[in-house]
């Protein structure tokens, strides 16, 4: 007897833009633009100058398992670049433009990529970069023209729309292993130095049909999501993988992503969910707390990548008439790990979600022992699952224990009925007089505070304790309140030696190039003033 058998269907994520031109063929892609107008193209001509760009790649000698780096903004041209890099088996480096040249030079060095497609306003930093020792031979320019006419640089630098309206689309797609590498993601470097993230096309896969599952981003062909997180940070958190394989619309910022872009981005195309961090969101509400406008049409905002204060969550809520849904995730987690429901009952800005299959979370003590009782513990988080990092870029050893799992450096309690909540950041401690301080406590606390915009709580060194707790808050514009009053807030709902010593007001609280609060920078500049 034979035994039946199923078709081999390799999980390559080209085969998302090709279910979108087959089957969504007019579903779109939209880019903001600087006038307020907006760039649009549908799902099937977007293939063929993805295609394009695999044809252009090729022929300047881009080979299966190259790595193609990119440094751009939310828009058309980096999708097109993104599917023409992974479709045809390169690798996608994605290169954050709020780092530093050294960095980036830093990064492309480990990672050996000889070409750069690169935004066209952002080609000084790609010099500089190069200037740094990068080994790329080549830059791309897309989103604009920088002008370059006659002047000298070091490498060749040339327009790649051109190159597509010439070159030919009928080159194959796929045909490798899913288990291949498809991106490249170095971490912010917010706790540590940035290491490169390897995802596959399979993780990569599997991550965008858990995103679609109706208890974690539940995005239809019936939605147009406006994806703020950067397409140069944690895959975006898969949304160019996820709109095009439910054929919704993809609303992009390209670089703008002020309060006032972003509010007429939502209402001219009528997006109903927006994801980004906390701070996207508190300048979307300001701006519309200034000019009393309204976005009628959306309907939901996602939230991860930094805690969201109680205070802030309302506000926005109130502001613009939404759902906020709180979310957990890193870029070693491809990037989702939790999202809450919009309709959970004990939703709040604390709660991160439940884990939806294909994500598993451990709680352990400090040296890593899972902890007896998983439920109502506070203890430091474990994830794995077909979607987490196995090892770093470039690094010999696994990143994980011998069962699997990766130490997120997070603090987390699992509520009885499985929701997660972070409660700090293992690095963010405090050990004062041999005990610890949990920042994020006393954070979520006066962050909750009506006049509070931003709160944040850094370690001081002390003489007779170690460290002392140093309290940093930027205030809401228009708003008075003392040091007793944020102060006083504590009282009852810490311990009284968790109080901070001190009080620093900020004009504008200092963010990392990924939306977070940079304590790297705040302990830099005010841990030992």
């Amino acid at each position: 007897m034979i035994d039946g058998s199923m078709q081999d269907f390799p999980l390559t994520l080209d085969k998302f833009l090709d279910h979108a031109a087959k089957w969504h063929p007019q579903a779109q892609v939209v880019t903001g633009c600087e006038d307020g107008a907006s760039q649009r193209i549908g799902y099937a001509e977007l293939r063929t100058r993805a295609l394009a760009v695999s044809s252009v790649l090729n022929g300047l000698g881009t080979r299966f398992g190259d790595r193609v780096a990119t440094l751009a903004w939310n828009s058309q041209a980096h999708v097109e670049a993104w599917y023409g890099v992974m479709g045809m088996g390169a690798v996608c480096h994605t290169l954050n433009p709020r780092l530093t040249a050294s960095q980036l030079a830093a990064m492309l060095s480990q990672s050996q990529a000889r070409l750069l497609i690169a935004s066209a306003d952002l080609l000084p930093l790609a010099l500089r970069i190069i200037q740094e020792g990068a080994p790329v031979e080549q830059i791309l320019l897309i989103d604009g023209d920088a002008g370059t006419s006659g002047t000298t640089t070091p490498v060749m630098v040339t327009a790649l729309a051109p190159m597509i309206a010439t070159a030919r689309s009928d080159i194959a797609w796929g045909g490798f292993p899913e288990t291949a590498p498809s991106g490249l993601c170095f971490t912010s470097g917010t706790t540590g130095a940035p290491k490169g993230v390897t995802y596959t096309h399979r993780s990569g896969f599997l991550h965008t049909l858990r995103l679609l599952q109706v208890d974690v981003m539940a995005i239809s062909r019936g939605d147009a999501v406006l994806a703020v997180v950067p397409m140069f940070h944690a895959n975006a958190w898969g949304l160019p993988f996820a709109l095009p394989a439910a054929g919704g619309k993809l609303v992009l910022p390209g670089r703008y992503n002020d309060g006032a872009s972003l509010a007429r981005l939502i209402a001219s195309e009528g997006v109903t969910v927006g994801v980004g961090v906390p701070t996207v969101w508190l300048g979307v509400a300001e701006h519309l707390e200034a000019t009393g406008g309204t976005l009628p049409s959306l309907k939901r905002i996602i939230v991860g990548g930094a805690p969201l204060p109680p205070a802030l969550m309302e506000r926005i809520e109130q502001r613009l008439g939404v759902t906020v849904q709180t979310s957990w995730g890193m870029t070693e987690l491809s990037p989702s790990g939790t999202v809450a429901l919009p309709a959970d009952p004990q939703r709040s800005a604390a709660y991160s979600g439940k884990p939806a299959i294909g994500v598993d979370l451990r709680l352990t003590d400090a040296d890593g022992r899972p902890l007896p009782d998983q439920r109502e513990a506070e203890g430091h988080l474990h994830v794995r699952g077909a979607a987490v990092i196995e090892r770093y870029f470039g690094h010999d050893e696994s990143a994980t224990d011998a069962e699997g799992w990766f130490a997120t450096g997070d603090l987390a309690c699992i509520e009885a009925d499985g929701n997660l909540i972070i409660t700090g950041r293992a690095k963010d401690l405090i050990k004062s007089g041999g005990e610890w301080i949990n920042p994020a406590e006393i954070e979520a606390v006066v962050g909750a505070l009506p006049q509070v915009s931003l709160a944040a709580v850094i370690g001081k060194p002390d003489a007779k304790w170690g460290e002392r707790p140093l309290l940093l808050v930027e205030v809401r514009a228009e708003q008075d309140v003392s040091d007793e009053t944020l102060l006083a807030s504590l009282r009852g709902r810490v311990a009284p030696w968790w109080i901070p010593d001190a009080v620093v007001r900020l004009p504008s609280m200092p963010l990392a190039p990924t939306g977070k609060i940079d304590k790297v920078r705040l302990r830099s500049q005010y841990a030992h003033a």
